[in-house]
């Protein structure tokens, strides 16, 4: 599920076994030892070319707030979306060349203390580096799996959902030490992980490839029937600005469009399956792009192998394993709740009153618990669980058996290897200075201390939880950023820190949360630092810019972040809340699954669910399952090693590729999986020239437009509280597939739910 995350989308792209790797790096030192990376990054430099202009700062601030801005605005709607960095790539280069023609060329000398130099706010054409720059500035505050600082998520519950207080000072500090801590963590490895040729970070290649594409000579030629890529970036924009005017106001149940819940009405069972937002979604699809991105980023970047492993494990769990549990066998007394639901339920089938069990203090009220009994879950939403736990273990011994020796190999040939062409080209450039790095540190966790023990009351982790999770992100992050920077591959481990807390301190959903954000999180965003600091060693960056620019742009993110989210809790009314009409967009998907994994891990504790006290301890089998598969893959691969198709087997993908679930639904990976298949299967076979033209300039400029559409529907109607009232409007209409099934179960007389 998207909260419970487990490994990255990138999971399926593993990199390429390199035969001979100490000897590929002395065999030609003009080169890199990767062929990958020989084969798209540029063995060259200009470091005449301006990074420090006027044009970098301007756009890459405002790239910056606004991608932030935008991704925390939408993060609160049913269908979010998320504004990626490919975004901010493809828009800002249009607006540096125009500012390279429009601002003036007279050059001033600067003051003496800041070095007396001259300077220019145009020094001359848009480069490439100072577009490096910008995407970067935009990306600081882009956190691990969503697009703002997770770190929100924690206000958000706290204020939305337990309706209790936190003060703007405290939420401030939570979100801005979250971050750079990740960034120091991401300093103190960045000589282990990204200096090294053999330390090649698979996915910066993509970016490396788009920055060269769109720099290139882009004028089409006489005669010649193709626009320009800017040209096409301004038409698409324009035609998913306007239509997100349909399904974003006009026509909202193009959203989910359920043709089987029209057609069958009155039958509960059919609404379950084709309910595209509570059911299966079978035959559910959409015309809303928000829906098509919205959990799953664009499926216009994502390649076709990943999509082909996430279709076998998205049909193989929703329609082999989610119906077998439901009507086969009625598991976990699947009947008595919905078959499709993040919320927590008593054994009645009602939903659990959360704040019922939540005494004054923010703590578990065990009389109150006790007397409400055990916390339940929907079918869906506990299969979730268990497939994660599985996902989990899969991927430890996934990459340990398929990738062990070349992670290994790879490490020491990096630790002993001659510098290659891109190091040596790095070298003329001033170097970072250690001391910045060790002081960020320290000043981050001093500050992070200080929260955890003067302003406890409303943060509830203890300074030993703070040094305990610093403690575990310092241990993981350097394994976690070889396995990634050699196979592309991301454990997700943000399940064991839930459930390590959860067990040593039960009763404190803030603490766990909090704990969960400092250690887990603050390592996964340190892994996101490391893949820019990669990016910027292969486009030849000065490291002091990218230093500044970083860091920068994780105050500013994080700063409009909050701002964004205190914003919008205090002027929509009802925000997340079950009460809000069928219409409203504000229903908080993934702060919902936020606040549930709250109650399971932090207040209730994993021991009354997941243990001896609680209805699912058999779901830790899981962990030895997932453990197990990658193993018998392995050997059956020993066993058949001219059987090329076993090794494709990617258990981690298989089994996490519904991890977005909840939040995400089935019309969402209906859609995203149809359009992935239509542009990265079809197209780029039958039409690749158009594909490699225009493809990323599509998902961008469609991204681009539903998102600015979508802020001005909320600034000129939302908020004037203008709204039409039709069938258009009245949501997918499939009242019926939230409703149980088993017999005698009975919602009260304000249910339209049937009893059986």
């Amino acid at each position: 599920m998207g909260e419970v995350g487990t490994a990255d989308r990138g999971l399926a792209a593993a990199g390429k076994e390199e035969e001979g790797i100490a000897a590929g790096a002395d065999s030609d030192e003009e080169s890199s030892p990767i062929e990958e990376v020989r084969l798209t990054v540029p063995s060259t430099d200009d470091p005449s070319q301006p990074v420090w202009t006027f044009r970098m700062w301007s756009i890459g601030l405002l790239s910056c707030a606004l991608m932030s801005f935008l991704n925390q605005f939408f993060i609160y709607r049913t269908e979010p979306l998320i504004v990626t960095q490919i975004t901010v790539q493809v828009a800002s280069l249009p607006l540096g060349h125009f500012m390279a023609r429009v601002l003036p060329r007279t050059r001033r000398r600067a003051p003496a203390m800041l070095g007396g130099g001259e300077w220019s706010l145009n020094p001359g054409p848009f480069n490439m580096k100072e577009h490096v720059l910008i995407s970067i500035f935009a990306n600081a505050g882009f956190a691990f799996g969503g697009g703002n600082a997770y770190a929100v998520g924690i206000i958000d519950i706290i204020r939305a959902f337990y309706h209790r207080h936190i003060s703007f000072f405290t939420a401030w500090l939570l979100v801005i030490t979250t971050q750079v801590l990740g960034y120091g963590w991401a300093g103190l490895m960045r000589k282990y992980v990204v200096e090294p040729a053999h330390m090649w970070w698979p996915s910066t290649l993509v970016q490396v490839s788009l920055f060269r594409a769109l720099h290139e000579k882009d004028e089409a030629g006489k005669g010649s029937r193709q626009i320009s890529r800017s040209k096409f970036f301004v038409v698409a924009l324009a035609c998913s600005f306007a239509w997100y005017a349909v399904p974003g106001y006009l026509f909202p149940a193009l959203t989910s469009i359920s043709w089987v819940c029209w057609v069958f009405s009155k039958s509960v069972t059919a609404q379950q399956l084709g309910s595209g937002m509570k059911g299966l979604g079978l035959g559910a699809f959409t015309l809303d792009w928000s829906t098509v991105s919205s959990f799953l980023f664009s499926p216009l970047i994502s390649p076709f192998f990943a999509t082909v492993n996430i279709f076998f494990g998205y049909v193989f769990f929703v329609y082999l394993i989610m119906p077998v549990a439901y009507w086969g066998f009625n598991l976990y007394n699947a009947k008595t709740f919905p078959i499709f639901s993040s919320h927590l339920f008593m054994s009645n089938g009602t939903k659990y009153d959360i704040p019922s069990i939540v005494n004054s203090q923010f703590e578990l009220d065990k009389d109150a618990y006790n007397q409400h009994g055990k916390v339940n879950l929907s079918i869906f939403f506990a299969l979730t669980y268990g497939f994660s736990f599985a996902t989990i273990a899969a991927t430890i011994t996934h990459v340990g058996l398929f990738y062990g020796k070349e992670i290994y190999r790879r490490f020491k040939a990096s630790q002993k290897e001659k510098p290659d062409i891109h190091t040596r080209l790095m070298e003329k450039y001033d170097d970072i200075p250690a001391w910045w790095f060790y002081s960020l540190m320290a000043l981050s966790v001093t500050v992070s201390l200080l929260l955890c023990t003067v302003l406890k009351r409303e943060v509830q982790l203890p300074w030993w939880g703070l040094i305990f999770a610093c403690g575990m992100a310092f241990i993981f992050t350097l394994p976690i950023s070889i396995i990634t920077a050699t196979t592309n591959q991301t454990p997700g481990l943000n399940v064991i820190t839930e459930y390590a807390m959860g067990l040593i301190m039960p009763g404190y959903p803030i603490a766990n949360v909090c704990f969960k954000v400092y250690g887990y999180m603050s390592m996964s965003q340190a892994v996101a630092f490391l893949s820019d600091f990669k990016l910027g060693h292969y486009m030849k960056i000065p490291p002091k810019s990218m230093f500044l620019v970083q860091f920068i742009g994780t105050i500013v993110a994080g700063t409009v972040n909050l701002g964004t989210a205190w914003w919008l809790l205090g002027s929509i009314k009802d925000i997340c809340s079950d009460s809000l009409p069928a219409d409203s967009p504000w229903t908080c998907p993934g702060d919902r699954v936020f606040f549930d994994a709250s109650v399971i891990w932090g207040l209730v504790g994993p021991r009354r669910i997941f243990g001896s006290d609680g209805n699912y301890g058999a779901l830790n089998w899981f962990f030895l399952i997932g453990a197990a598969g990658p193993v018998i893959v392995y050997a059956l691969h020993r066993m058949f090693p001219n059987q090329r198709w076993i090794p494709l087997i990617n258990l981690p993908v298989l089994l996490g590729a519904t991890a977005s679930m909840p939040p995400a639904t089935a019309v969402n990976y209906n859609s995203w999986l149809l359009i992935g298949t239509i542009f990265n299967f079809f197209v780029f076979r039958y039409r690749k020239k158009w594909w490699t033209r225009y493809n990323y300039i599509l998902s961008a400029a469609l991204d681009a437009g539903v998102a600015f559409m979508g802020v001005v529907l909320y600034f000129s109607l939302t908020m004037e509280n203008k709204s039409i009232d039709w069938w258009g409007t009245a949501g997918e209409h499939c009242p019926l597939a939230s409703c149980p099934t088993a017999k005698g179960v009975d919602l009260g007389s304000d249910s339209i739910c049937p009893v059986f």
